[in-house]
Order: structure tokens, then C-alpha cells, then sequence
């Protein structure tokens, strides 16, 4: 009987022998790796996204469009109605869609300038800048090809060097603010729809983009020829804006949005039959509100 449990004793211990040597061969690196202590271990963070469809202060700038010129009386500016920054409730603009009607009165502001051409760019995204706003607008290029003659429009070159100098204005300022680059506006269309109204006609007689809107009734070859000019001209602004703006991480083109957009003589002022009216700074807002909130931006 000792010598049976003797031997049993050994067996045993032969056996608890083995089954710690096949444990310690795990735990040390054999065939079947150990599992890991993920007590402590935390999930990876999300990425911040680059653009914040939310921003909490703006800053417009560019020409008339921004200004509200036209919208409410003739010749004059009437910023309350900015599809930009403006408070007519009727506009509902862009400040407000994003801040509200308080936030907006507080954290928008507006450096547009009536007749501002694409030089005078840089100069607003400075001011802009002294705001530390979210976001920038930026609607500017029309007074670019609305020029006394079409031989005297802006240079694509010049265009592209005052959109890039603002754009590296705004930067060496403020790296991470967001900016919404508005298309040129269809001019050749606005011609079209604005030369039925006697009234407007005469009002663009006083200087209202000569280059398009000169000798409006007439379709001669030289003048079919002028407007194709300047329309081109618009069109090659437009890809200027799209190719500087994809540059910019922090950057959104409309994807053409506000050249496309079929105005009407309700979106026009019934001044000028050329600017937008209250209706179409309100088309306006909704254009940048919807580019600006989209998770996957147009191009």
C-alpha cells in the first residue's frame, strides 16, 4: 500500500509538472500568445473634423451684393438686409441661421465694401481679422468684370493673386478660421432679366457694370461679342476662386452655386433690375447656409 501511494504521489507530480510547463511556455512567448490586459486600455479618439458646421462668429466681406446695395432704396446701401450678416427678418441671413437673431447682433460683422474689386480684398480679410470671427465670407469678383469696357476688366492673373494675398492675409492671422467662398454671379443673366424694365435700364445708364449692361438693347455682333467677353471673364474668376479655395484645408468653394442660380425679377432689386433684391439675399443665405452645415461639401 506505501509503495501504490508512493508511486501514485509521483505520478501526480510528474503531471502538475507538465501542465505548468505548458503554462509557462504560453506566458513566455510560445505558439499561443497571451491575452493581453485591456483593463486600462482606452478607445482610440475620433479625429477632429476640419470643418466645424457650426462656427459662433463670422465676418463678411466683398462688394455691394454683401452691402445690401439696391435692396431698399436707390443707390444706397442697406446692410440690415445682407445675405451675410444682416437682421431683416424677411432675409432670415446667415448670421442668423447660425447664431441666432442676438448672436448674430453680437458676433457678425460686416467688411464688405460697395465697388470693392478683388485688390481691395486683402485689405477687408485684415480688418475681418482684428475680430478673430470662425468664419469668413467672402462674395467679391463681380466689380472685377464690371468695368467701364471689357478690355478693362481684371486680369485672371491679378484676380488670382488678390484672392490668393487675401487668403494668405487671413492666414498668417488666423490659421484655423473657416472661410465660404461664394461664386461670381451669372452677369449675362442679370443682363437678360434686368433689360426688360425700362426703369432699370435707365438707372445702369449711370454706371452700373458698363461692360455687361452698356447699349442694353442692343444685339449686334460687337455687342454679342462684349458680353461673351465678359461672361468668359466671370467664369474664369470662378475656377480662379475654386482652385485657390481647394488649397485651403479650412476652405469651401459653393461649387458654383450662386452663378447658377437662376435669379429672377423677384430676387431683383426693383431699382436696379440688377442687384439682389430682399428675396434674392434671402436665396443667397440659404445658398451659404446650405454649404456651410453640409457634412460633405460641393466641389
Amino acid at each position: 500500500m506505501r509503495n501504490r501511494s508512493h508511486r501514485s504521489r509521483a505520478v501526480v507530480a510528474v503531471a502538475a509538472a507538465a501542465l505548468l510547463g505548458v503554462a509557462g511556455c504560453d506566458a513566455s512567448g510560445g505558439n499561443s500568445p497571451a491575452p493581453r490586459d485591456t483593463s486600462t486600455a482606452r478607445p482610440s479618439p475620433k479625429p477632429t473634423p476640419t470643418w466645424n458646421t457650426s462656427p459662433r462668429s463670422l465676418a463678411a466681406v466683398g462688394d455691394s451684393i454683401t452691402r445690401g446695395f439696391d435692396a431698399c432704396a436707390v443707390l444706397s446701401d442697406c446692410p440690415e438686409v445682407s445675405w451675410a450678416t444682416g437682421s431683416d427678418a424677411q432675409v432670415k441671413s446667415l448670421a442668423v441661421r447660425l447664431l441666432g437673431k442676438a448672436g448674430a447682433a453680437e458676433r457678425s460683422w460686416n467688411y464688405a465694401v460697395t465697388g470693392a474689386r478683388m485688390a481691395d480684398l486683402p485689405g477687408q480679410m485684415a480688418q475681418a481679422a482684428t475680430r478673430r470671427p470662425e468664419l469668413v465670407t467672402v462674395m467679391a469678383g463681380a466689380n472685377d468684370a464690371c468695368r467701364a469696357s471689357a478690355s478693362a476688366m481684371t486680369s485672371v492673373a491679378d484676380f488670382r493673386a488678390g484672392f490668393q494675398d487675401a487668403m494668405d492675409t487671413l492666414r498668417a492671422a488666423l490659421p484655423k478660421t473657416q472661410v465660404y467662398v461664394a461664386s461670381v454671379p451669372d452677369l449675362k443673366r442679370l443682363w437678360s432679366q434686368g433689360r426688360t424694365s425700362a426703369l432699370g435700364k435707365q438707372i445702369w445708364k449711370l454706371g452700373i457694370c458698363p461692360s455687361m449692361l452698356g447699349d442694353a438693347d442692343a444685339l449686334d455682333s460687337a455687342a454679342t461679342l462684349r458680353r461673351a467677353k465678359v461672361q468668359s471673364r466671370v467664369e474664369a474668376y470662378n475656377e480662379v476662386l475654386r482652385e485657390v479655395c481647394a488649397k485651403d484645408r479650412r476652405c469651401r468653394f459653393d461649387g458654383g452655386a450662386v452663378f447658377e442660380y437662376r435669379f429672377d425679377t423677384e430676387q431683383l432689386s426693383h431699382w436696379d433690375w440688377f442687384h439682389p433684391s430682399k428675396d434674392g439675399q434671402a436665396r443667397l443665405a440659404e445658398i451659404a447656409y446650405r454649404n456651410i452645415t453640409a457634412r460633405n461639401p460641393v466641389t
